[in-house]
């Protein structure tokens, strides 16, 4: 188990500005999909809701109740989806979540910003909230190219 100074260390500056400065986090109105994670360990949910047009994200928004983790998450999420396919976006989390969980590499571009949570690894209670928004973001993409096809 990691030391408290080793938890106050993870909340460094980087973590605490991107957590201050979440890119799309205001809800859209009329989205193609939405979808609402929540954490049950922590209690941080993430509510996501995309347009998709041509099987790309073409407009993105969220709503971030999570620590500081969850929200610095989040705003490397917001930063990087527009634009992005579900095939772009399953890769982003897969890897990220294989970066916490299995000392996986960091994902790669554009999900690139999920380096700063590196040092998350050691602490597995908080990896819920960190992969949320990542997670939610490729269950509305999914939903969405579904209700299309229907």
């Amino acid at each position: 188990m990691p030391a408290d100074t080793d938890l106050i260390k993870l909340y460094s500056s980087r973590i605490l500005g991107l957590a201050a400065d979440i890119p799309h986090h205001t809800r859209l109105d009329g989205p193609d999909a939405t979808v609402k994670k929540r954490s049950p360990l922590c209690g941080s949910t993430v509510t996501v809701d995309v347009r998709v047009e041509n099987g790309r994200i073409t407009d993105f928004g969220q709503d971030v109740k999570a620590c500081a983790l969850g929200q610095a998450a989040a705003a490397v999420t917001g930063s990087a989806v527009v634009g992005l396919t579900l095939q772009d976006v399953q890769t982003g989390r897969d890897a990220l979540r294989s970066m916490l969980k299995s000392g996986g590499p960091v994902p790669s571009a554009p999900f690139d910003g999920f380096e700063v949570l590196e040092p998350a690894r050691d602490y597995k209670n908080r990896h819920a909230s960190i992969l949320l928004s990542i997670e939610a973001a490729a269950e509305a993409i999914e939903q969405a190219l579904q209700s299309d096809c229907a």
